[in-house]
């Protein structure tokens, strides 16, 4: 068995409807629940962290969209639910696409609400800055090594230079390409595992559907608190860094 071809399922399913988050309006509708408006155009121009929202309100609404989306993920499949479901992509089938899906759906919450500025345009095309970005954090969440250390020096490097704007040429660079294909393809083997497993218990006659959601939720949601985690030790998420 073949391991998946992450950068083919990256390319695949970020122009799926429904798996990109608008940050202004996703930002906008999660932190108007806590905050002045005021204070949340702040954090929509700049990132919540420069409008001083409080790190527990942040981590607040970052544990609702976990579970939001683990719920999501773990009950539906959005994807096959599509006009054509995926028949367009034909190499990428549905459970593996709505399982990537929603993990950028869940990466894109949270990173907009630890500071990031949007990585997804409208229409879904990719430059190199924005698939090694979303590369590395999904790596991060698969605990794929050399993925947050890679981060933790382009944010750092941002953080210095007080700008909003993460370093982007450092993310397209030739020595950072090598980093980022090694991320990917330990990415491809551990998806290839999680796909495996899902598709062993659907042998399983009625209970399969049971065990393969069950095996989605108990490795999603562990995921995606592992990058909520790392978001929070980055000083260019820390509220501190911007008083």
């Amino acid at each position: 068995m073949s391991n998946i071809d992450f950068e083919l399922v990256l390319k695949s399913v970020v122009s799926l409807p429904m798996v990109r988050i608008d940050r202004r309006a996703f930002l906008k509708s999660e932190l108007i629940k806590y905050c002045p408006k005021d204070q949340v155009l702040d954090a929509i121009e700049n990132n919540p962290a420069h409008a001083g929202i409080p790190v527990s309100v942040i981590n607040k609404i970052a544990d609702s969209c976990i579970n939001f989306e683990t719920n999501k993920v773990s009950a539906i499949s959005f994807a096959s639910g599509l006009p054509g479901g995926l028949a367009m992509f034909g190499t990428v089938p549905a459970d593996l696409a709505q399982y990537s899906g929603h993990i950028l759906r869940i990466l894109q919450k949270l990173i907009y609400l630890y500071g990031w500025e949007e990585l997804i345009p409208e229409d879904g095309r990719l430059d190199d800055e924005t698939n090694n970005m979303l590369t590395l954090f999904v790596g991060v969440m698969f605990g794929a090594n050399g993925a947050a250390t890679t981060i933790t020096k382009v944010s750092a490097g941002a953080a210095q230079q007080a700008s909003k704007k993460l370093a982007s040429k450092a993310l397209t660079k030739g020595m950072i390409y090598p980093i980022v294909k090694k991320v990917s393809q330990a990415i491809g083997v551990k998806m290839t595992k999680e796909i495996f497993a899902k598709g062993v218990s659907k042998v399983i006659p009625i209970v399969g559907g049971v065990v393969s959601g069950g095996i989605t939720y108990v490795t999603y949601k562990p995921m995606a608190y592992k990058l909520k985690r790392y978001l929070g030790t980055l000083k260019w998420c820390n509220v501190s860094y911007y008083k």
